[in-house]
């Protein structure tokens, strides 16, 4: 007797797959014009979101005078004493009580002079007080 050798099928009929695919292509392409994009109903809110208020900055230089600039208006610098700049915040933050100080202090000045600046807003009560840094350029994130 003859024996035959039962030989593996190596083949994948891809055939009938294509046929699926083209079928679920077109009616893809048939339903997608008919869908209609939801619309959102958003909420309203009673008060309008104001944008945020430019910074006033403290300057104290390398001669420890200070000095006061407003970013939000001319940008321009004014020399005023200690007893005066903490009048001026204070009274720059009763109208808006949102605007932040920076104080931006000279790198050769001590950091004493800072902190008694910065100390002296904090007894006036003013809020919101940063200080202002310049990140250095050889400094890779």
């Amino acid at each position: 007797m003859a024996r035959r050798q039962r030989r593996l099928m190596n083949d994948i009929n891809v055939v009938p797959y294509i046929d699926v695919m083209l079928v679920l292509l077109v009616i893809f392409m048939v339903t997608a014009p008919m869908i209609q994009p939801s619309s959102v109903d958003l909420p309203s809110v009673g008060k309008s979101s104001q944008p945020p208020v430019a910074p006033l900055e403290v300057i104290i230089r390398a001669d420890k005078t200070l000095a006061l600039r407003d970013r939000s208006k001319t940008g321009s610098e004014v020399t005023l004493s200690r007893s005066d700049l903490a009048a001026r915040l204070k009274a720059a933050q009763e109208a808006n009580p949102q605007q932040a100080v920076l104080i931006a202090g000279d790198k050769n000045v001590r950091y004493e002079a800072v902190l008694s600046v910065m100390d002296e807003l904090q007894r006036q009560q003013v809020g919101k007080i940063g200080l202002l840094v310049q990140p250095r350029a050889d400094v890779k994130e």
